[in-house]
């Protein structure tokens, strides 16, 4: 009987012990292009949910529990990002800040969805992420960023404004994010009246964009919107250069990185893109920029976007009073603003932001700073 006693305490001590040790800590991951030719993306989601996750930490955590990091890499590549989110999910994660990329984001959501996980990115824009989840009843599919339709409201009758009568081109590097917002800002542009002189798709990845740049000389192109991303860009632009090929770039949020200047150098000179309006201006995100840049880093791109994600996970975790993800969404989606380093943030019934606004930027000298428009 002595001896039963002394087993049965042991197996209730185990028993006890369990809860405690899983309330010590609750993880989230964090997935984008850690390497690659995108890796600067990832490096920013990093960065920002770090710094997050610090902050939060400090005050207390999450009701108590300290924030872990489970850092994924995915490329950008679907297939990777379909494998990285089973992995995700097999570990037992319920958060996930990511994917970057559209064509991994929309494929992993799935994995996610299925799952019962709650997946938030901050970066993916094309409206199938959220429209399809929507469609298919999967409640913890959201994104704490702009929609490339919304996006394209903004910029296309803009394009058409400004530069009505030019030859305007329309390129894309044929991903989901790429010509999904390509496509959404030619909708918008020849609705304002503007038609283009040229729309097609290019082959990313590739070093030699001569036979482009001719193209673009033959069509006399005063402009050129390119759904794609810095490296691209960047080598359009150089080789336009080099052949003394003179046309006014317009991209998407995807070159709000120092690698755009990197590659394309003084060729870049004046090219504009679309991004939300500046987080590292807002007073909400003041002492956030300081200690990130205080570490060496600049906020630039996503990095606040991934830190509102881990603040917004918090705060959803804090409302609902439970890790429980469909209780979490359903806490961030009733309508009461969260507070992040991005300003106060609230999300519709599929999970997309309301209310987003836009700048549009320059490059000059290296750097980008917002226009008046």
């Amino acid at each position: 009987m002595k001896k039963t006693s002394i087993l049965s305490a042991a197996v209730f001590g185990l028993m006890m012990s369990a809860p405690v040790a899983f309330a010590d800590d609750i993880t989230f991951s964090v997935v984008g292009p850690m390497t690659g030719q995108l890796a600067t993306i990832g490096d920013q989601f990093k960065q920002g949910a770090q710094a997050a996750a610090d902050a939060i930490n400090a005050a207390g955590g999450v009701g108590g529990r300290q924030i872990k990091l489970d850092i994924e890499d995915d490329q950008c590549d679907p297939k990777q990002a379909v494998s990285v989110a089973n992995r995700i999910v097999a570990d037992g994660v319920k958060f996930i800040d990511g994917h970057a990329c559209s064509g991994s984001s929309i494929p992993a959501s799935a994995v996610y969805a299925e799952a019962g996980a709650l997946m938030m990115s901050p970066a993916s824009s094309n409206p199938v992420l959220t429209d399809a989840a929507a469609k298919a009843g999967w409640p913890t599919i959201m994104r704490l960023y702009t929609r490339d339709d919304a996006q394209g409201a903004f910029i296309g009758p803009w394009i058409a404004k400004k530069y009505a009568g030019k030859n305007v081109v329309v390129l894309h590097d044929k991903s989901a994010y790429g010509q999904g917002v390509a496509d959404a800002v030619k909708a918008t542009m020849n609705a304002g009246g503007l038609k283009e002189v040229d729309y097609e798709g290019i082959n990313a990845g590739e070093k030699d964009y001569s036979a482009l740049v001719t193209k673009l000389k033959d069509l006399k192109a005063d402009v050129v919107y390119f759904g794609g991303y810095h490296p691209e860009a960047g080598l359009i632009l150089r080789q336009s250069a080099e052949q003394n090929v003179k046309f006014q770039l317009i991209m998407p949020d995807s070159i709000a990185s120092p690698e755009f200047w990197q590659v394309a150098g003084p060729a870049g000179e004046g090219t504009m893109f679309v991004f939300p309006s500046d987080p590292q201006a807002k007073p909400e995100a003041k002492a956030a920029v300081e200690k990130i840049k205080a570490s060496g880093f600049v906020p630039e791109g996503f990095t606040l976007f991934s830190y509102a994600v881990i603040q917004a996970f918090a705060e959803g975790v804090k409302r609902a009073g439970s890790d429980d993800p469909a209780k979490v969404a359903e806490a961030l989606k009733n309508g009461t603003p969260i507070s992040t380093v991005v300003g106060d943030v609230t999300f519709d019934e599929k999970g997309d932001l309301k209310n987003a606004s836009y700048d549009i930027n320059q490059w000059h000298d290296g750097k980008y700073a917002p226009i008046a428009q």
